[in-house]
């Protein structure tokens, strides 16, 4: 049986007449096939349960899974203040797990979702979508087994108040993590991940940080040593806009190995330090990386390609695209130029659905546990092997 998708969005003042309005559109793509899965990308500045309401109401007891973000995307670019539902059919089997404990211990998640998986033989490729501000995205990706594809990113939303919302079947809420499960005989999904930020000299030493905040840089409040970098006063950093786009200049930290990983704030505190949604060690050597939009659409590429090449001779059908918020503020003079990248790679015909996260998972082999990401494009091309 083919692999067959559709996808639909809609912009309205009430978040259940966007949910319904964006699943009728799917719909009528899908034409009379029966769906298996639905992802559903939500604006945060609607009520959750009511864009739950919205898509049920059509899709009936459709499995679903989804998000919130400050903007949807799909083929014809992005949209603000919307909902995107992208449907799945033909040889997909899903089922959804809700986990609400996800914020108060990432590793009792971590457990309930090994169980579940480990309930099926079949190969599963699993997709989760976890709360952004609260919880441990890197211990619960390490606390995961390697025997699985996993595939995932942490919802974003209101970066004043920190709120950001999860979508599963019947359930909806903060602090928890949602995910799907799917198997399918001809089903194969490739997956490609990719950044476009690079070190511009600058090199800190992290000498004071605790759980998700980091104190100080070379002794130093972390705010007072942007402020000497970018002329801007400390005091100001903790206040919109530079308290949010100090996420557009991330940290490269240097771990045991030498190996450089991604960390990027969420916001800055008024007491001047960072708050992440990812621990650093104290200690560690740390670089300031600048990103440009030139950059990013050549990642955006690259992550393409990475995706086509793991399908190898599938036939692509749909595409996920999960782009660190850090995307839509570089881009905001060219919006929608990720989804431009990742079409000149994959084709016009292929539909493509997604959102803007805090930060992103993937496990590129089932021999590998999913790496926590910040600041990163992931494509995820769901492809139907012939």
């Amino acid at each position: 049986m083919a692999i067959i998708s559709a996808v639909g969005s809609a912009q309205e003042l009430d978040g259940r007449e966007a949910g319904l309005q964006a699943a009728h559109q799917a719909l009528n793509r899908f034409r009379a096939n029966t769906p298996a899965l639905a992802f559903v990308i939500s604006s945060h500045q609607y009520q959750a349960r009511e864009v739950l309401n919205g898509v049920s109401s059509l899709l009936g007891d459709t499995p679903l899974v989804g998000f919130s973000s400050p903007a949807g995307l799909t083929s014809e670019g992005l949209h603000p203040h919307s909902v995107v539902v992208a449907i799945l059919g033909g040889d997909v089997q899903a089922d959804t797990l809700w986990l609400p404990m996800y914020a108060q211990s990432a590793r009792e998640a971590a457990a309930k979702f090994a169980q579940h998986a480990s309930a099926r033989v079949e190969r599963q490729t699993v997709f989760f979508f976890a709360d952004g501000f609260n919880g441990d995205a890197e211990q619960f990706c390490e606390a995961l087994p390697q025997d699985k594809q996993i595939i995932g990113a942490l919802a974003s939303g209101d970066l004043n108040t920190g709120n950001s919302y999860q979508l599963v079947s019947a359930q909806t809420g903060t602090g928890g993590l949602a995910a799907a499960f799917l198997r399918g005989k001809t089903l194969q999904v490739g997956v490609g991940a990719d950044y476009g930020w690079d070190p511009v000299g600058a090199q800190f030493r992290i000498t004071r940080s605790r759980g998700f905040w980091l104190r100080t840089l070379d002794g130093h409040p972390a705010s007072e040593v942007y402020a000497g970098l970018f002329g801007q006063p400390a005091r100001n950093w903790a206040f919109p806009p530079l308290s949010h786009l100090a996420r557009l200049y991330p940290l490269g930290v240097m771990d045991e190995k030498s190996e450089m990983t991604i960390r990027a704030p969420i916001r800055v505190e008024a007491d001047g330090s960072f708050r992440m949604n990812a621990p650093v060690r104290d200690g560690a050597d740390a670089f300031l990386l600048v990103g440009s939009g030139a950059s990013c659409i050549n990642a955006a590429k690259s992550a393409a390609q990475q995706a086509l090449l793991q399908l190898g001779n599938a036939v692509p059908r749909f595409a996920l695209v999960l782009a660190d918020i850090s995307w839509q503020m570089l881009l905001k003079a060219q919006p929608g130029a990720e989804i431009s990248a990742v079409q000149e790679i994959l084709g016009a015909n292929v539909p493509i659905a997604g959102g803007y996260t805090l930060g992103q998972a993937v496990s590129k082999t089932t021999e590998s546990k999913p790496k926590f990401l910040n600041q990163n494009i992931v494509v995820a091309v769901f492809g139907e092997s012939k």
